[in-house]
């Protein structure tokens, strides 16, 4: 995670303060870095990385050209101008990322100092990525178990109004009918119950929050951009602006695909007939914490475009794989050294001795690596214990469907015979 992966890139201008002209080229972003590249020769003029700007302003310079201004560290003020497709846009990304960076300062201290970790400490951080992202699938799964308990419930509450239709309908075709107003009265007290499932069913979409993340959304065009904030839910993604306003809700089905562009831009679609479709376009620095789970959530319809594959496959292995190659290298020196022999002098023998005396992975990094361990066994066994209980639920669902389909055309039936 340590890689410096470019977000985006704009044409632009930087103003030479030495020679007092613009230089022609292009403003690059990555996820801890901003520099510019010249057309002309193609170098990097600038770079520096995010975590030493001080200051991210809009400014007009001669008081005509609009332009974007970042102090550094040591009041080095750097004048980006001509940006394309426009200053705004340029400039929110790049806040989003400035702000997020200073948010994970501490984390991104571990980060840097990841050079001097052991070979425990990378297992161990390895092991606790995996054990995040099977919370993320155990949450995932938790919320899916309480829908589908609560879609049992209303098809439980669906079954007995349909017992209630029954009567009501025999009393109709009975020859002595009519006129019993208890059972009038019934269906009023059934639908009220059905109602309240509903809405109870209605607070679960919107308690079942997976995971919230800010970031900067355009929709349409990528020339009128705004931050706010990617929420995903069980029951669909919802998307706000900075001032928490809904901007739209994709319910689980009305999602058409996503496509994944980069490793931190995605675009989400909603598809119309005789309409425009609707498009979100999100760029965020969490978004690789959220790809995950929305390639979880949404397998059939997520796409991964070829900046976003290379990425995939080149730096951003598995935690299982990552672990294995961690591992094959760990036990590499010790296998090497067990079978090999000291072949002369006591030089060769001693430093064979240091090398089998020097562990590896200390005692105290092997029993966080145990405790790990033992919490990722208790969440894959309560995973597979929840994922057969919903298999049941889902055959016992697909069961009373298919009763309630068959009972309801009878009942239709049985209405136009006495209309």
């Amino acid at each position: 995670m340590s890689r410096d992966f470019c977000v985006h890139t704009w044409p632009c201008s930087y103003y030479l303060e030495l020679e007092k002209r613009w230089v022609p080229g292009k403003l690059w972003l990555t996820s801890l870095s901003l520099k510019f590249l010249t057309d002309k020769t193609g170098d990097f003029l600038v770079s520096f990385p995010l975590a030493d700007i001080i200051e991210i302003k809009k400014e007009a310079s001669y008081f005509i050209f609009s332009s974007v201004t970042i102090l550094e560290k040591g009041h080095v003020k750097h004048w980006f101008s001509s940006l394309q497709p426009n200053r705004n846009v340029v400039f929110h990304i790049i806040e989003h990322f400035w702000r997020e960076l200073l948010l994970s300062q501490p984390g991104g201290a571990v980060e840097a100092s990841s050079s001097h970790m052991t070979k425990g400490k990378e297992l161990t951080g390895l092991m606790a990525c995996s054990q995040k992202r099977l919370e993320d699938a155990a949450r995932v799964l938790h919320y899916q178990g309480e829908q589908l308990d609560s879609i049992t419930s209303s098809l439980d509450n669906m079954e007995s109004d349909l017992d209630v239709a029954d009567r009501l309908l025999k009393e109709l075709e009975s020859p002595w009918w009519p006129f019993s107003f208890k059972l009038w009265k019934m269906p009023s007290d059934t639908n009220s119950r059905g109602g309240s499932s509903m809405a109870s069913t209605k607070a679960l979409g919107k308690e079942g929050i997976v995971i919230r993340i800010p970031a900067v959304i355009s929709q349409g065009t990528e020339s009128h951009v705004k931050p706010g904030r990617l929420t995903i839910l069980v029951s669909g993604l919802e998307i706000h602006d900075s001032n928490s306003l809904l901007l739209h809700r994709f319910e689980r089905e009305d999602v058409d695909d996503i496509k994944v562009h980069t490793h931190y831009e995605v675009s989400i679609r909603q598809r119309f007939i005789g309409k425009p479709d609707i498009t979100f376009r999100l760029i965020s620095a969490k978004m690789p914490e959220v790809v995950p789970i929305l390639e979880m959530q949404f397998s059939k319809k997520i796409e991964f475009l070829e900046d976003a594959l290379m990425l995939r496959s080149t730096g951003t292995s598995s935690p299982a794989e990552k672990g294995y190659s961690v591992w094959q290298a760990a036990s590499r020196p010790v296998d090497c050294a067990r079978h090999r022999e000291p072949s002369s002098g006591n030089q060769e023998g001693r430093l064979l001795q240091l090398q089998m005396s020097e562990p590896l992975i200390s005692e105290e990094d092997t029993q966080e690596l145990r405790q790990i361990l033992g919490k990722l066994k208790g969440l894959a066994l309560d995973a597979e214990a929840e994922l057969e209980r919903q298999d049941e639920a889902l055959d016992g669902i697909a069961t009373a469907v298919d009763r309630a389909t068959l009972t309801i055309d009878k009942h239709n039936r049985r209405v136009k015979k006495l209309t």
